[in-house]
């Protein structure tokens, strides 16, 4: 009986010790990401946000708002159902700030109420099924690679980069 009580302990032990780390360490990056993107965002002058280097390339602000929507869709699609809304601002800076504000916030609380078991589970994508735990890398992925290309419109504007936000 001892041995049994014994074993019990110490899986009970074990489990306390091995929680999945995986939802809150997402969280914290995504916060930081968040932190970073929303200070490239306010650094740009106004008036700069209709920039883009090239032909090819979308404008400061399209390229702000395609993070939003990115965010929107895979989250929406793939861990919460509901849209968010936003007021209509006159200035199209603020409203872009206050738009990404609200995708971050709305990912984060879908996360938060995914349990970490749910990670695992497999979702039709249009690159091939993936699991909700690669949907969660894509979007931080997605983010930073714009986020990247970003920092050079700031550059190639004269607009000094904040300092990078990691962990």
């Amino acid at each position: 009986m001892k041995k049994i009580l014994f074993i019990f302990i110490g899986l009970l032990f074990s489990y306390g010790h091995a929680q999945d780390q995986t939802i809150p360490t997402f969280l914290e990056k995504w916060e930081n990401s968040k932190t970073y993107l929303l200070k490239i965002a306010e650094a740009m002058p106004l008036e700069k946000y209709d920039y883009k280097p090239t032909n090819r390339e979308m404008t400061f602000l399209a390229q702000l708002q395609h993070i939003q929507q990115n965010m929107e869709w895979l989250g929406t699609t793939y861990f919460d159902k509901e849209e968010g809304s936003t007021a209509i601002k006159t200035n199209i800076k603020l409203q872009t700030i206050a738009n990404l504000k609200d995708a971050f916030e709305r990912i984060n609380q879908a996360v938060l109420n995914t349990y970490p078991e749910e990670l695992k589970t497999k979702v039709d994508f249009f690159a091939g099924e993936k699991t909700k735990f690669q949907m969660l890398n894509l979007l931080q992925d997605h983010v930073t690679h714009h986020r990247g290309q970003l920092i050079v419109y700031l550059n190639l504007n004269n607009v000094e980069p904040p300092k990078y936000t990691g962990w």
